[in-house]
């Protein structure tokens, strides 16, 4: 299915940014951001608004040109190579943008036809896709009349008809349903293993956590960590727990010596830093055996939004 093979070895394969800065004028978006994506993974990119995440993307995607610093796309400097680097990169704006008039089947052949897909292939590769993205029923109507969520799988088309080795996605699961924010999570999981390197930006942590193989955080223009999921979780995570009797249970996790909050909310709870899954099978055991009536006990946060929200309060 492979319309441009990815080159470069593999150690090259993937995004490299080091150093790249971007300003307009007096605002400078991007400061100083380090960014790596390698191929066969798929890297989160978190930061609040205004952080300068689509402008580090555009100059990803090659839309801008960076003031400082060096991007490498598949080892290829987007500068010097630009027409190269666009064969490799599939792009997803958080807004579907122009051509609303024409279906989403116009929309997907005309891509083809710029990216010089063979004529002979290019209706089999349109259906694919208008199959895999779930508008096979809707691919003669005007994109005006898409809803948000059906426009965002025509724009996840639209960047993957060219088959390209990196995928730059920009808030994709907006607009999506329950059910399609499962579809997408599973084949964004499905390209990584087939080797792209795929970037998601995104607000919605506790999704990117069951994506991502790692993350890069940014703030303010600069990158302030960048981590593999595995690192985030050593960090520990934020537990949740729910109890018949809260005052018996804020007793028993006194007398363990836990620091613990209680949180607002409709049902009384606390919650507490755990370091892993044994410390939080070890409590849960022990509140048992103390015949605390334990109602639920859980993850309050997935790993990624744990470290997003202490670097926020660092920053704070």
């Amino acid at each position: 299915m492979s319309a441009v093979p990815a080159q470069g070895s593999v150690s090259r394969r993937g995004v490299v940014a080091e150093g790249v800065a971007r300003h307009f004028g007096s605002v400078h978006a991007v400061e100083y951001m380090d960014f790596q994506a390698p191929a066969g993974k798929v890297t989160a990119l978190i930061g609040p608004n205004g952080a300068g995440k689509t402008t580090l993307l555009l100059m990803l995607a090659s839309l801008l040109r960076p003031d400082a610093g060096t991007i490498r796309i598949d080892g290829l400097d987007p500068v010097h190579d630009h027409a190269a680097v666009r064969l490799r990169i599939g792009w997803m704006p958080d807004t579907l943008g122009v051509w609303e008039s024409l279906t989403a089947r116009e929309i997907l052949a005309q891509m083809a036809r710029f990216y010089r897909l063979p004529a002979g292939s290019r209706d089999s590769r349109v259906s694919h896709l208008l199959h895999t993205v779930r508008l096979d029923t809707l691919a003669d109507q005007p994109a005006r009349v898409l809803s948000r969520g059906q426009q965002q799988r025509l724009s996840l088309a639209r960047a993957m008809i060219h088959d390209p080795s990196v995928l730059l996605l920009d808030e994709p699961a907006s607009g999506l349903d329950p059910g399609s924010r499962v579809e997408l999570r599973n084949m964004l999981r499905q390209l990584a293993a087939a080797g792209k390197a795929v970037v998601v930006s995104s607000h919605v942590l506790s999704e990117l956590d069951e994506i991502a193989d790692g993350a890069v955080f940014v703030n303010q223009g600069r990158t302030v960590k960048q981590q593999s999921l595995e690192e985030a979780a050593k960090e520990g995570r934020r537990y949740a727990i729910t109890a018949l009797d809260t005052a018996a249970l804020t007793a028993r996790l006194r007398e363990y010596g836990l620091v613990f909050r209680v949180e607002d909310g409709r049902r009384p709870a606390v919650s507490l830093l755990l370091m892993d899954d044994a410390d939080a099978s070890s409590l849960l055991k022990r509140l048992v055996n103390d015949d605390v009536g334990v109602v639920s006990f859980a993850p309050a946060a997935g790993a990624l939004e744990e470290t997003y929200m202490t670097l926020d309060a660092e920053r704070r």
